[in-house]
């Protein structure tokens, strides 16, 4: 019998584990890094990167987030999908938004508060750190038209069970308005 190998997932963690992080905040970091190459292997986001401190102060956040940019828009206010509607655009020409990504796993409890802090602690769109990625940003159309963004912070839960699927939600701060179907 040969010597056992690690995974690719297994090799990716452990080189991309940060030097100077406390023990207990190891899994934390090993989650993220799951996540992000789940996102950027299955499902084809770029420009990705974790954070460990608030996007608009210097202290740490509750648990490492991840951003990125998905390869199509993950979430379309309802207002807009009106004006797409009526302009007959469809949802694959607007271009994609940057996210922010919550990494937990199935066993954790998230409470109301906890989701506030963290909302708190975040921008609505994540920091922008170079030039290609800032190109591709949907912002530059006018204000409340297509393309530009809408309702508040959100970010994406990406829940990772045992068997390390990742499943991915939708959370807004606050109340939206419910999708036209």
């Amino acid at each position: 019998m040969g010597d056992l190998q690690p995974s690719a997932l297994t090799s990716y963690i452990e080189a991309s584990r940060p030097v100077g992080v406390l023990p207990q905040d190891s899994h934390h970091h090993a989650l993220a890094a799951q996540v992000l190459h789940n996102l950027q292997h299955q499902h084809d986001w770029t420009d990705l990167r974790i954070h460990t401190n608030s996007s608009h102060s210097a202290r740490p956040l509750l648990k490492p987030l991840v951003s990125g940019l998905p390869p199509h828009r993950i979430y379309v206010h309802p207002d807009e999908q009106i004006e797409m509607l009526k302009q007959s655009v469809q949802e694959k020409d607007v271009p994609s938004e940057r996210e922010w990504v919550l990494p937990t796993h199935l066993r954790e409890t998230w409470s109301l508060r906890k989701f506030a802090e963290l909302f708190d602690a975040i921008d609505p769109v994540p920091p922008v750190e170079n030039q290609e990625s800032e190109e591709r940003q949907p912002f530059s159309a006018t204000k409340g038209g297509i393309g530009s963004r809408r309702g508040g912070k959100r970010l994406l839960l990406a829940t990772v069970g045992d068997d390390s699927t990742v499943v991915y939600y939708v959370v807004h701060d606050g109340i939206v308005k419910p999708r036209q179907n």
